[in-house]
């Protein structure tokens, strides 16, 4: 949720992004029930006044007809006003959280992905004596994905992964995770990408599967029509990435100054209802139902927060770096930088049965978008006041499109797949899959 001062203060540019953002905002209708909620907040608060003034009055002695029934008219009044005030406040909290983040200053501004821009390009593309084989050609020659069996027992988008494609993944996992949480990595990436930031490591977190409706609402980040799928008869939902339940976990807490920045990296099962997708999504494992990431979430200072989104960008790098993988980073305009996002960053990675980059990571800068709403914040040093925490979020691997990347770009003409060299000693030091 967005400030409410801003609001105020700039009705003009909150309208104006929330339109770049492809949001249609009555912000007049807001600033409306704003008005309405402080005169009536007002009203309380005098009343309350009133009501301890007659309390004062009579203290220590018996209260005479004339204050009783004074107090009686304060109490009936003020009860009517604190229900309209309740009332008002739910109505305003509600059209709130309507108004998408505010995209920072140096997102363009764009009406669809097609005017994202390319900031770089990294690594050398290999060129192949043969026809590159698809993921799906190379996985089923060597019994490693079965789809079809899937379907019978879960129905389309579903897979069942076997044999080398397992054990691909879980050295995939170990491969991130010792990088992520060894400081001496993170401060090399800091260094190499010129920021100032904290070294300290991601610490490595399995969070729950399930989300209640105000912690997912809170987030930004809950979307029922497309994406997200909800658990019959209870108040939950089934986790579509691991920051989701990672943000939240915080709700309602004063965290420490010293503690920030908090760095997890998060691994979980993601469900998603994938809606409307179609054409060369739908083969294989690239656009599933249920898929396993590794996810980084970062809790921190304002003054830091972003930084930390470059750090998770540099992170992304360095890992397809390492896995010597070509991609590209894309800067998401306006229009595709998502509701709660003030900037977004996307990595493409190089897929030769396409012959093109695909999407394969992320990285949201949420400033305090996020904590307004789960109430998620941390005590200065200096015992000032209590500032809202900053979060950021980005994909430190998904367990379907990076090993789409490797089964690929690493495929040989036999069907054979190379181990990429920085993955050998979690696969047992063998050459092939």
């Amino acid at each position: 949720m967005i400030d409410i001062q801003i609001l105020r203060e700039k009705p003009e540019l909150v309208a104006k992004n929330s339109q770049q953002k492809g949001y249609k905002i009555d912000v007049d209708q807001i600033i409306g029930f704003d008005k309405e909620r402080l005169e009536l907040l007002n009203k309380v608060e005098d009343l309350r006044r009133k009501r301890n003034e007659l309390t004062d009055s009579y203290k220590g002695q018996k209260p005479n007809d004339a204050q009783l029934e004074e107090g009686r008219k304060i109490k009936n009044e003020l009860t009517d006003q604190e229900h309209k005030f309740d009332d008002i406040e739910l109505q305003l909290n509600k059209l709130l959280s309507t108004i998408p983040n505010l995209a920072d200053a140096d997102v363009p501004v764009g009406k669809s992905e097609d005017e994202n821009v390319v900031i770089k390009t990294v690594g050398e593309i290999k060129k192949f004596s043969f026809e590159p084989k698809s993921h799906v050609e190379i996985a089923e020659k060597n019994g490693w994905l079965d789809k079809t069996r899937a379907a019978k027992v879960a129905g389309s988008r579903f897979a069942y992964l076997k044999g080398s494609m397992v054990k691909l993944q879980f050295a995939l996992v170990q491969f991130v995770i010792d990088n992520l949480s060894d400081e001496e990595v993170i401060k090399k990436i800091i260094k190499d990408n010129k920021l100032n930031l904290s070294s300290k490591a991601f610490v490595p977190v399995i969070p729950p599967a399930l989300i209640n409706t105000t912690a997912y609402e809170a987030t930004g980040r809950l979307n029922a029509e497309e994406v997200t799928y909800k658990i019959q008869d209870e108040d939950l939902w089934l986790n579509a990435s691991a920051e989701h339940s990672l943000c939240s976990m915080y709700k309602d807490e004063i965290l420490p100054e010293n503690e920030l920045p908090i760095r997890y990296v998060g691994y979980s099962t993601s469900f998603r209802r994938e809606a409307g997708t179609y054409g060369k999504d739908m083969e294989g494992i690239f656009r599933t139902h249920q898929f396993d990431k590794l996810e980084m979430e970062s809790f921190s200072t304002k003054e830091t927060s972003k930084e930390e989104h470059l750090l998770m960008v540099g992170i992304q790098e360095y890992l397809l770096q390492s896995l010597e993988l070509p991609y590209q980073v894309i800067q998401k305009c306006t229009a595709d930088i998502g509701f709660p996002n003030a900037r977004g960053v996307d990595i493409n990675t190089w897929i030769p049965s396409q012959d093109t980059y695909r999407e394969t990571h992320s990285a949201d800068y949420l400033t305090d978008f996020q904590t307004r709403r789960l109430k998620t914040r941390y005590k200065k040093n200096d015992g000032g006041s209590n500032e809202l925490v900053h979060t950021n979020d980005a994909t430190a691997i998904v367990l379907s499109r990076i090993p789409i990347a490797i089964l690929e770009n690493y495929q040989e003409e036999d069907f054979k797949v190379k181990v990429p060299e920085v993955l050998k000693k979690y696969m047992g030091g063998i050459e092939y899959l």
